[in-house]
């Protein structure tokens, strides 16, 4: 069994790996890496459609999903994902291209073509193509998200995809119920860092968003459409939160899908009352009405850059009263990471400091270090490790700590290395 690296190499973006084993070729994941705006997204090394035997995405976020339709421009390939997986990714991918149509690669002909090819399946559904099955687990990271089974021969891959272990407050914990295993692709990305548990994470919310509301506050949560604007209305709605939540943007969209598919929800009756309770916002008379009475919006972008979010930031930064509670990752560059890390904001081009108060909470979609070497102990059998999607630092840290822990043979990949076992 042969993994070439495609992507995600020492970085976070663009996921990509090629399984190549008893004439049978299977592409794990083909995103993008987003960059600022103006500069093209980053791509996977280029694979032909016809070299392909099967495609098999892990979950929607477009660093895993985003480059897929490319592979539609000049060939067709049968697309195996969960079926909020698939409806997720289509809907992300046509933001994508309204967003970056000058950089993107497709059309909305390739996203239709990728979405008439793709193949719904379920959790511990198994494929066989020629000699070679795979399986879908879940992954507890988004909803549909899931790691993958290959099995070839002898030998079996496990590729854990973006993972966590626990799970949330809308998704169950990780499936890890595992045979041995001969090749394991993890990801790193907080592999050097230990998180807030879930529990302190929520109570610090819930106290926070009280004191904003006793001062006749609006606090203001920029959160990811996918997943995080669902869990942190759900984690109000368990808190019996006693004020006003609204929710705006592409979450709304999302959250239609989501309930299509209880079976994928840790419990189902909380996701449905929270959207019972939940007052959407759908334009700017709604926006407008929102921000003067004591309430939580929830609204992208996660990371401040674009969306509502800059509508929201002109209307409440500036007040003592109100608050913003940071829920998603930062990235270097965006304002986001700009307020968390100076208290200010860039209005015009022109950095001003920002009045309302300002917190960040721990509610990340990813294991963070305890829980991947969770992982790590589960996985029987002397497998190779592959540990990707992490800055330099948290791919070579964690190979390293791989390897004198467990002593497998542990490397952190280069773009374009091919591993056999």
């Amino acid at each position: 069994m042969k993994v070439k690296i495609l992507g995600a190499a020492m970085e976070v973006g663009r996921s990509g790996f090629l399984v190549s084993d008893n004439n049978t070729n299977f592409l794990l994941d083909y995103g993008v890496l987003l960059r600022k705006k103006g500069k093209a997204p980053a791509y996977p090394l280029h694979v032909k459609p016809k070299d392909i035997d099967a495609v098999i995405l892990s979950h929607a976020h477009l660093d895993h999903s985003g480059n897929i339709p490319s592979l539609f421009i000049s060939g067709h390939n049968k697309v195996y994902a969960t079926p909020p997986t698939l409806e997720l990714s289509k809907l992300l991918l046509e933001d994508m291209l309204k967003l970056e149509k000058n950089f993107c690669l497709f059309g909305n002909n390739e996203i239709d073509a990728m979405m008439k090819n793709s193949k719904m399946m379920n959790y511990g559904n198994k494929i066989k193509i020629n000699d070679s099955i795979f399986e879908l687990k879940c992954s507890g990271h988004v909803i549909g998200g899931s790691t993958i089974i290959i099995e070839s021969g002898k030998k079996r891959l496990f590729y854990t995809g973006d993972i966590n272990p626990n799970g949330s407050r809308l998704l169950s914990e990780a499936d890890l119920e595992l045979d041995e295993i001969d090749i394991l692709i993890t990801e790193s990305t907080y592999s050097q860092t230990e998180q807030m548990s879930r529990a302190e994470s929520e109570s610090g919310l819930i106290k926070f968003a009280n004191e904003i509301m006793e001062q006749n506050g609006v606090l203001f949560i920029p959160a990811f459409s996918v997943e995080r604007s669902q869990e942190i209305a759900c984690v109000f709605q368990k808190n019996n939160f006693k004020y006003p939540i609204f929710m705006d943007g592409m979450a709304l969209k999302v959250n239609k899908i989501i309930s299509k598919y209880p079976e994928y929800l840790r419990d189902p009756k909380i996701f449905m009352n929270t959207l019972n309770k939940i007052t959407q916002i759908r334009n700017n008379k709604d926006r407008e009405n929102a921000i003067h009475n004591p309430c939580v919006i929830i609204s992208p972008a996660g990371m401040l850059v674009g969306g509502n979010a800059i509508y929201y930031l002109n209307k409440l930064a500036f007040n003592k009263k109100n608050g913003i509670a940071l829920v998603s990752y930062q990235g270097e560059g965006t304002q986001g990471k700009r307020l968390l890390d100076t208290g200010k904001i860039s209005i015009r081009r022109n950095d001003v400091n920002v009045q309302a108060r300002v917190r960040p909470f721990e509610f990340s979609g990813h294991g963070d270090r305890n829980s991947l070497f969770d992982v790590i102990k589960k996985i029987k059998g002397n497998p190779t490790v592959l540990a990707i999607h992490g800055d330099i630092k948290s791919c070579t840290m964690f190979s390293q700590e791989i390897k004198e822990k467990f002593g497998f043979r542990s490397y952190a990949p280069k773009i374009g290395e091919t591993f056999t076992c």
